[in-house]
């Protein structure tokens, strides 16, 4: 099995006590599948009011199974987990709302089970969206293996006022051409209206990386990979020469036609500004949506998948952290909770829960239903997700330095580019260097 263990050289954690299930049965078996489960949600607050109604309606189905809900802050979710595995395991959940920014950590510790032969022989067999799993199974850092069920994911899109661009009469920015003309036409920056709003602050990279390999049209982050197995390749792509072009372009839109202040500006500043303002266009992810039609209204705002390389090339899309539920390897009603799981990820309820949330469904089962035809950026995004051309640079969140190296050690770096005082190319060559030695690092320490 191919598992993160440098990382879990570092924790040498067991899980050698029980977990939550209460049906009598040994620790780490599959139980009765009676009994009360015990369920982590890895964004409580924001997302329990839709967990309760999908736990009521799992309740209702099977009376003989109770779920006991716990919200867990997304801030805190990845340290509750490490906290409760170095406890000895006692107090994690059955069953565990898992991201993939942290399923590898989960995998290196021993935690989960793998989840690939339950879904072979359950109703979710061959249902489930092909490049969510494949990017579960490349975060997992196990080519072979699942340790997740995914539920949802989100992406990168092109948010546009409609409005703006109607009275300028500019075409939607379904290609890069149309992108940078409409950035250039609709800046003023006397009458401070802007074509562009970009990110600067925390979370920077992640953006620049999304602008990076959709123009350059590379579609694997390692050079000898084939971007969805977690890293056969030894060097990073990241400072390909196409890659290292297209973060020219992109930073030269700085003060050109973006506000200064777009420097500093994390997720909420950024957001804040395009929606209050006179900007024309904003790449995010499709979590602001929301934002955007309470501030806006619908008629003034639109959003597209970031656009192919090129005309008629295929789609190049970097990996968003995909959500999903996992199976803990200390619960002793493992019967029960996967029950929970399957129910949880049927095209009905997986459904209810993307609709709720505004994130792409996993189930194929649900690209057809209403919710989905009347949010257009929503459609958009799952259809460019499905469609078999699409190319998923998959990035390596199995890394154990991974966050490190793609967001604190290296923002301060991205701000210097912004600011013309390090060039892309140096940039790009800094991060690169810094992977390439992780990833070579993690392939030493391969089982």
């Amino acid at each position: 099995m191919r598992t993160a263990t440098a990382l879990a050289a570092t924790l040498t954690l067991a899980l050698t006590a029980t977990a939550c299930g209460d049906d009598g049965s040994p620790s780490g078996k599959e139980g009765s599948g009676k009994g009360t489960i015990t369920f982590w949600d890895n964004n409580g607050g924001p997302r329990t009011k839709i967990w309760k109604q999908i736990i009521a309606k799992f309740e209702d189905k099977n009376p003989d199974i109770t779920v006991k809900y716990v919200p867990i802050p997304i801030a805190n979710v990845q340290s509750k987990y490490d906290t409760a595995i170095q406890s000895g395991g006692d107090s994690l959940p059955d069953v565990g709302g898992v991201g993939t920014a942290y399923l590898a950590n989960l995998v290196a510790q021993g935690a989960l089970d793998p989840v690939t032969d339950r879904i072979g022989d359950s109703a979710l067999k061959g249902k489930l969206i092909k490049n969510m799993v494949e990017s579960v199974r490349a975060a997992g850092g196990d080519d072979k293996e699942l340790y997740s069920v995914p539920t949802s994911a989100n992406q990168g899109t092109l948010w546009y006022r409609t409005d703006l661009f109607k009275a300028a009469k500019l075409s939607a920015p379904d290609s890069w051409e149309n992108f940078y003309k409409a950035a250039d036409e609709l800046t003023d920056k006397g009458g401070n209206k802007f074509g562009f709003t970009l990110r600067g602050g925390a979370g920077s990279i992640a953006q620049a990386l999304d602008m990076m390999y959709a123009q350059s049209g590379i579609s694997s982050f390692w050079d000898g990979g084939d971007g969805g197995d977690g890293g056969d390749g030894d060097k990073t792509t990241l400072n390909d020469p196409k890659n290292v072009a297209a973060l020219e372009k992109y930073i030269a839109l700085f003060r050109k036609v973006t506000p200064a202040a777009d420097l500093n500006n994390d997720f909420a500043k950024m957001v804040a500004q395009f929606d209050q303002g006179d900007i024309g266009m904003l790449q995010h992810n499709l979590g602001s949506y929301v934002d955007h039609v309470r501030l806006l209204g619908k008629d003034k705002i639109a959003g597209v998948p970031l656009p192919p390389s090129r005309q008629g090339a295929a789609r190049t899309i970097v990996s968003n952290p995909v959500d999903g539920l996992g199976l803990f390897k200390a619960s002793k009603n493992k019967a029960a909770a996967w029950k929970f799981i399957e129910f949880a990820a049927s095209p009905e309820m997986n459904s209810l829960w993307n609709e709720d949330v505004g994130a792409i469904p996993a189930n194929v089962g649900a690209a057809d239903d209403d919710w989905i035809a009347k949010a257009p950026p929503t459609k958009a995004a799952l259809e460019s997700l499905n469609d078999p051309r699409t190319k998923v640079v998959q990035l390596p969140y199995y890394l154990p330095d991974w966050n490190n190296i793609s967001k604190a050690d290296n923002e301060p770096s991205f701000q210097k580019v912004l600011l013309g005082r390090m060039t892309a190319k140096a940039f790009c060559d800094k991060v690169a260097k810094e992977l390439n030695a992780a990833q070579a690092d993690w392939k030493k320490h391969q089982s």
